[in-house]
């Protein structure tokens, strides 16, 4: 089972961002601590078995933490759960100053790996996206996570606009350079509810139309196949081993819960007297959160039983995201369905025979082509 745990807060919101963050000002670090707590406690009490092999803190900016919440958690964790010998424990961080400061102390605190926010390497760019960090600040982070864990990964953002494709390739190689084992690399999308979806509709700025963007992701692949590091998912790269393990339990429909302010969760459970799937969403607003989990112990809203059609297509989504592609067999035994009960097969050879997929055996994987066609294929293929 993972574990996620998300921070809310932020220093400043980002105006592409449309994950569920929040700016404030000074709060009480060790209420909030003694939330999370009692929250996975509530998880322990249900989920009582479940070996944890990986925790996740996620958000937001969980890094503007101290050191020493984010070792109450962990600690809570270890003590509710077995967990494995290797766990892996990801802490998301932005490569300001003051949180390059605290790296030292998030390993002691018994994370393991580090995940930094770069999103570009040049300072006008940055600033455009909104972030308070500057290159050099973001190859100091680089640096000092290179030092403190054996694992860190960051996140470049591409087609961004006026960005040419001889300017991707510059800064990705030179990224790469400053890389070890693991990249992610996100084409930028328009999120409605963000000030970018309003600024991009009001014309104030263009990306590449999809044409354009079809080239940047091949470029992407290319740099990336060429420096051993392909993409294990659609965004995620890395060398053979160095894989995400947290990321992967979504991608493999494994168990999780996810516990903070617009945290979701997956597992199985018996809670109606029958092993079933479950959905768990925890309450978006980080006060609303906070107060039902200090009254009720938990700040979930309704647990959601999955239908076996939803566990089906939910594996069949996250698996034809990973390179590795998804397994029939797997999808059958999640859902309790034939394949030909949820899947048109004719549709599937059509686009098989479009050169968007391949089926080999048991297994489905998309190609490079199908890839930047999966949000429409996969409805395209379901009864």
């Amino acid at each position: 089972m993972g574990v996620y745990i998300h921070w809310p807060f932020c220093a400043a919101k980002c105006p592409y961002c449309d994950f569920n963050s929040h700016v404030r000002g000074a709060f009480d670090q060790k209420e909030w601590a003694d939330a999370y707590v009692k929250s996975l406690e509530y998880y322990a009490e249900l989920l009582p078995d479940k070996q944890v092999v990986s925790i996740f803190f996620g958000g937001g900016t969980p890094s503007l933490m101290a050191p020493e919440t984010v070792q109450v958690m962990i600690d809570a964790v270890q003590r509710l759960w077995v967990c494995v010998n290797d766990i892996e424990i990801t802490l998301e961080a932005n490569p300001t100053s003051v949180e390059i400061g605290k790296f030292k102390a998030f390993k002691e605190a018994g994370i393991t790996r580090i995940s930094l926010g770069v999103q570009a390497l040049n300072d006008k760019d940055l600033a455009f996206l909104g972030r308070e960090h500057s290159v050099d600040e973001a190859f100091k982070a680089i640096d000092i996570a290179g030092e403190c864990f054996e694992r860190y990964s960051f996140d470049l953002i591409y087609g961004r606009p006026d960005q040419t494709l001889q300017d991707w390739e510059a800064e990705l190689t030179r990224g790469l350079s400053y890389a070890r084992g693991h990249m992610s690399l996100y084409q930028l999308t328009i999120e409605r509810n963000t000030p970018f979806y309003m600024q991009y509709n009001r014309g104030a700025f263009s990306i590449p139309d999809d044409v354009k963007g079809a080239e940047f992701y091949h470029l992407t692949q290319d740099i990336m196949e060429g420096a051993g590091m392909p993409a294990y998912e659609v965004s995620n790269h890395a060398q053979e081993g160095q894989e995400c393990r947290h990321n992967l339990v979504y991608w493999h429909m494994a168990d999780y819960i996810g516990v903070g302010a617009g945290a979701h969760g997956r597992f199985m459970n018996a809670l109606d007297g029958n092993i079933d799937k479950f959905a768990s969403r925890d309450h978006s607003a980080p006060e609303i959160w906070l107060k039902r989990v200090q009254e009720k112990g938990y700040g979930a809203h309704e647990f959601e039983k999955l239908s076996a059609n939803d566990r089906f297509v939910e594996a069949l989504m996250m698996g034809l995201r990973l390179r590795d592609g998804v397994s029939i067999m797997r999808c059958e035994a999640l859902s309790g369905l034939t394949f030909d009960r949820v899947i048109d097969s004719e549709k599937l050879q059509t686009v098989c025979n479009a050169g968007w997929a391949h089926v080999t055996g048991h297994q489905i994987h998309l190609t490079r082509e199908g890839v930047l066609r999966l949000n429409a294929l996969i409805p395209f293929i379901l009864k």
